[in-house]
């Protein structure tokens, strides 16, 4: 794990020289095929050094890591095209790949926590830097205040933990914890990053104002971290969680319904992206905390799927962007006429967006619908809504942007470069081919 770590440390210094961009983006990808090589197939802890180390789902997400991060590089070439401060913004982007590393590869508790938390800081920078309208500093303070005042009790919840458990190491934290004060407090910091409906507020707002850079690793990596974590805290707190896991399910799934309603009625591009994402991620909640097995698998299976699969819409809506100067579907119809090319992506991520097969999102569902049914019977009213509504407003999405009448304002055509085809091609072709191997997916417990 060490020589990842120091890599990424050794690339920093490399950020700051004349002309490096692509330099560094091509040494993402080789350590991205580097890690592809080490695959961890048992649910042990492996490669262990220092505090850090990993098992197959923080493998998972490390890999999503280093791989989104990469495609940030891809999307964002118009910061270097226009010299928009690149050389900070390489550094930002590598700050947060190490913090995210060390989050996902930390084996003691209070590390994972300092990680997490710092992570927060580089993806402020990008939303406030490098943001489009003057409304990013609300929008930064939004993400900073929501999640720093959840996360105060978890700070104190683990050193409760620690007083009577005199170790902080995931595999010492195997006794079962009855305080239900310690439960919130574990749990509310992830639910609030996951976003949980009512204290998802900061995500939409986050994702309009932030660059592609910064929306893509906010849908792709940073609402996994809340996922992650609840994943590790819950083995200490099983009893208290069943008893008091189903307000959270039934938050979830009620909200998950009215995100998806929220969904229909947007004009912005990013802004129902956003909202979708909330609407998944409320899934995810949702298998975490029925405690089953298959709803652990689920909610990381869909947890992978969707970093992949938000991101590429992400890349699409700034593609649209970056040739209209608009966000407004308004302006973005009839876009099959603009970009015909672009058309077959549209389609391809909008039909990952509502599970379709073979891509990944279809295998987490299956597995949610199958471990949160079986939880209860009850469920299945607001699953099959939100499942249906997940269909319309992807279907909205890709019909509205694509058909129609063209903006007169535009021009005949304009067509994708290189670069653009590259990087929706990257992030498609992983979320459709893993299901090929999905075992990687779901026997990691």
């Amino acid at each position: 794990m060490l020589k990842i770590l120091f890599f990424l440390l050794f690339l920093t210094p490399l950020s700051f020289m004349v002309s490096v961009y692509w330099l560094v983006q091509m040494f993402l990808f080789l350590i991205s095929f580097i890690f592809m090589f080490m695959l961890v197939n048992k649910s042990m802890f492996m490669y262990l050094s220092m505090f850090m180390g990993m098992d197959l789902i923080s493998y998972g997400l490390i890999l999503l890591s280093l791989w989104i991060c990469v495609l940030m590089l891809t999307a964002s070439e118009s910061i270097n095209r226009f010299y928009y401060n690149k050389n900070f913004f390489l550094f930002n982007v590598l700050l947060l790949l190490i913090l995210l590393f060390l989050t996902f590869s930390s084996l003691n508790l209070f590390y994972f926590y300092l990680f997490f938390e710092a992570s927060l800081i580089p993806t402020l920078f990008l939303i406030i830097g490098w943001g489009y309208q003057p409304e990013r500093i609300q929008a930064g303070i939004y993400l900073l205040f929501y999640t720093l005042l959840a996360s105060l009790p978890m700070l104190v919840g683990i050193f409760y933990l620690y007083n009577s458990n005199n170790s902080l190491m995931f595999y010492f934290l195997d006794c079962n914890y009855l305080n239900y004060l310690f439960y919130i407090s574990m749990i509310f910091a992830f639910l609030v990053k996951m976003p949980m409906f009512l204290v998802h507020l900061w995500l939409p707002k986050a994702h309009v104002e932030a660059p592609i850079s910064g929306s893509m690793i906010l849908a792709g990596i940073m609402l996994k971290l809340g996922g992650y974590g609840m994943l590790r805290v819950f083995n200490i707190m099983l009893s208290v969680g069943l008893k008091f896991n189903f307000f959270w399910v039934v938050i979830s799934l009620v909200g998950g319904f009215l995100v998806s309603l929220i969904c229909l009625r947007q004009t912005d591009l990013k802004s129902l992206i956003a909202y979708s994402s909330v609407s998944h991620m409320s899934m995810v909640i949702g298998g975490i905390m029925t405690l089953t097995y298959w709803g652990y698998c689920g909610s990381y299976t869909l947890m992978i799927a969707h970093g992949l699969c938000s991101s590429g819409l992400f890349c699409l809506a700034n593609i649209f962007y970056e040739r209209t100067g608009s966000r407004s579907l308004f302006i973005n119809k009839g876009m099959m006429n603009f970009m015909p090319s672009m058309c077959l992506w549209w389609f391809l991520l909008s039909s990952s967006n509502m599970a379709a097969p073979p891509s990944l999102n279809l295998l987490g569902e299956i597995e949610l619908l199958n471990s949160i049914i079986s939880w209860s019977w009850l469920t299945m009213i607001f699953l099959s809504l939100v499942s249906f509504f997940s269909a319309a407003y992807s279907l909205y999405l890709y019909s509205y942007s694509q058909h129609g009448e063209l903006y007169s304002g535009l021009y005949s055509s304009s067509n994708g470069s290189l670069r653009e085809y590259l990087l929706l091609m990257l992030h498609w072709i992983p979320l459709n081919l893993l299901i090929v191997k999905s075992e990687l997916c779901v026997l990691w417990l």
